[in-house]
């Protein structure tokens, strides 16, 4: 155990960055999520539609989860580069997906005219999206290239926001199920599987890096500039920072190391926190109670959730520095999200309803006339 004197270091820039972007991108997914469910809601788009989680499916995403983690435990240099093509193809579209609603945005604003050029996949394709495509594909070949961290941050962010908005959980019970079963299996793949496996499997999937094909192709053709590419990439799964960032540095820790939060450190709540938000939502809509105190903006979930998150990154981050051990970041993160949640749902006799979900959904509500 070290002293406590060392919590001093979480006030360095690395640890600061990681847990303001951290709660940022978890704030972020959630709204993001929210105004999703909306579009799609008045666009009438079907296809597009979020997929909303059942009990069995929150059961199998541990499952699916662990399997995944020993594939790779095991198999992660023989299909490393297949992975990554895998990762960039995925982080492009994801980007495209955070992005596009700011083009759009400025389409508007602007007065641009955006004429169609084709159509892909029975659905009509627009100049300005051909133009957000290729900067998109742009921004992960730079990606591909460098390795640089920025990058790898960036197209971590939107897988997050894009798997926030997509995947959805339609009450409290489902929430709980899914929360406490990912709990049980971060503690296990962090404390346990040494024993098991002669290794910290978690900590060495997420430690490894993958190869880049693009080095491998650019070395088979004897191409100029070999040496500017990246040979070995992080895979924008986890979002990463320099411990000597700005100059800060943590005891013990070399100048190249990285402090690092998993996709699923954030995504995860985040998704606890785009349910309280959409909760909320539905109650500052309800005719029945615009003039109930408990509808002002002190009183809804999201500010009770989100402080909550942030309590319980600084509680992992402090208890790796004192053990000087990885953490299971859900260990801290699952009791301080879900527990002020209930409890307040509780107070509020409100957890009936959060727990089975509200009658009226957020798209049926969004028919509403707005009062």
């Amino acid at each position: 155990m070290e002293p406590l004197w060392k919590l001093a270091f979480l006030l360095e820039p690395a640890p600061v960055t990681l847990i303001l972007t951290a709660v940022a991108v978890t704030f972020g997914s959630a709204f993001r999520a929210l105004n999703y469910g909306k579009e799609m809601e008045r666009n009438r788009d079907m296809s597009e539609a979020s997929i909303t989680l059942d009990s069995s499916q929150a059961l199998m995403i541990p499952v699916m989860s662990s399997c995944s983690l020993l594939l790779m435990f095991y198999l992660f240099s023989s299909v490393s580069q297949l992975l990554t093509a895998f990762t960039a193809v995925a982080s492009a579209s994801s980007l495209f997906f955070c992005l596009f609603p700011y083009v759009t945005y400025l389409k508007v604003q602007f007065g641009l005219v955006d004429p169609f050029v084709s159509r892909c996949c029975s659905k009509p394709f627009t100049r300005c999206q051909g133009i957000l495509v290729l900067v998109c594909t742009g921004i992960v070949v730079a990606w591909l290239v460098s390795g640089h961290w920025v990058l790898n941050n960036m197209l971590g962010i939107s897988i997050c926001i894009a798997f926030v908005s997509h995947v959805r959980l339609p009450n409290i019970k489902i929430c709980a199920l899914l929360l406490v079963c990912l709990f049980v299996y971060d503690i296990f793949w962090v404390f346990f599987s040494e024993r098991l496996f002669g290794e910290n499997v978690m900590v060495s999937v997420a430690t490894q890096q993958a190869s880049n094909p693009v080095h491998t192709v650019a070395n088979s053709l004897s191409l100029p500039g070999l040496q500017l590419i990246a040979k070995k990439l992080e895979l924008p799964v986890k979002i990463v920072f320099p411990r000597n960032l700005l100059g800060g540095m943590i005891p013990g820790a070399n100048a190249t190391d990285f402090m690092m939060l998993g996709l699923g450190d954030m995504a995860i709540p985040a998704m606890l926190i785009a349910l309280v938000l959409c909760f909320d939502h539905q109650k500052s809509r309800d005719p029945a109670g615009i003039l109930d105190i408990s509808s002002s903006k002190g009183h809804k979930y999201i500010w009770y959730a989100l402080p909550g998150y942030a309590i319980g990154l600084v509680a992992a981050l402090a208890a790796g520095i004192l053990t000087h051990s990885p953490q299971p970041a859900l260990l801290y993160l699952v009791p301080s999200t879900l527990g002020p949640v209930i409890y307040l749902s509780w107070l509020r006799k409100e957890f009936t309803e959060l727990w089975e979900g509200t009658k009226q959904n957020l798209n049926e509500k969004s028919r509403l006339p707005e009062v």
